[in-house]
């Protein structure tokens, strides 16, 4: 049984932890609402976007003008992972679900036959992956500095993509992200950027009444690169809610196992305390008696 000093020291560590964990659960909480309002006020532009890049597209399937972004380059053999992480811990099965999605897709593609490349964005990610797969990573985007995510950070990951894509590194990108659902739930998702795969929500039959200047084919090669940005971006914020609502989560339940075992401690404190003194009478007694 241990010491009363021991316990003692015990029960002050865990007070400790626990005053952190609300210190941490009470800053993602702050840091989550802000999160969850810029990610829920990016979603109608970027739906609005992508219904009418699903028109276009549409109007444009199958033609041989059709920029490469949208057509592909007639083969799917290399893909490109873009794997999205948080840069911090703490914040429960986040990181480890996006992650073992990319992984599943990775094992998918592996048994096909085809190659695989990995890029990623945030340190987590890269710490889990390039203990499997350090062969296959081409590279990283740290933003360890950022304070906020702007559109700025998706334009400079995009146009990574793009220059790799126009160089003929890879066929087919997918980037790997968390979709905010709420506190309790982050939904991994896999979406795939190149190609676009936009689907046609039924604004094609709205789009024909309408004369495009210049062709449909010119205005999708101006805003492919641009779409591809925006669903970076889109899913950047989407993971940054994911983070603060998983992290918020995670250290409300740590602050929670930590009361429970400081009342464990406790009791055990007070009945080892409580055998000391027990004991400790015994002496006296005994000690009066044998004079």
């Amino acid at each position: 049984m241990p010491n009363l000093k021991d316990l003692k020291n015990r029960i002050a560590s865990v007070k400790s932890t626990r005053k952190i964990t609300k210190a941490m659960q009470m800053v993602a909480a702050a840091k989550l609402r802000r999160a969850q309002e810029a990610a829920e006020a990016a979603r109608p532009y970027a739906e609005r976007f992508n219904a009418v890049m699903g028109a276009l597209s549409a109007a444009s399937a199958g033609s041989d003008s059709a920029p490469r972004l949208l057509a592909g380059t007639g083969s799917d053999q290399v893909q490109l992972l873009v794997v999205m992480t948080s840069e911090k811990g703490l914040c429960g099965g986040f990181n480890t679900n996006i992650v073992k999605l990319a992984k599943t897709r990775i094992a998918e593609l592996q048994a096909t036959g085809k190659q695989v490349k990995i890029l990623t964005v945030g340190k987590k990610g890269r710490e889990q992956l390039k203990r499997d797969y350090s062969d296959l990573m081409i590279g990283h985007v740290d933003l360890t500095e950022v304070k906020t995510i702007g559109y700025a950070n998706a334009q400079s990951i995009a146009q990574d993509v793009l220059t790799r894509f126009d160089a003929g590194e890879f066929d087919v990108a997918t980037i790997f992200f968390a979709q905010f659902e709420n506190v309790v739930t982050q939904l991994p998702t896999a979406l795939q950027i190149i190609p676009a795969a936009y689907e046609d929500t039924g604004e094609g039959e709205e789009s024909v009444v309408y004369d495009y200047e210049p062709s449909e084919e010119a205005i999708l090669a101006d805003l492919l690169p641009r779409g591809v940005a925006t669903q970076i971006f889109t899913a950047l914020l989407e993971n940054g809610a994911s983070e603060q609502g998983a992290r918020m989560s995670a250290m409300d339940n740590a602050t929670r196992n930590a009361g429970e075992m400081i009342d464990k401690l406790t009791i055990e404190y007070n009945r080892s305390r409580q055998a000391v003194i027990t004991n400790e009478l015994i002496e006296i007694i005994s000690g009066a008696e044998a004079l």
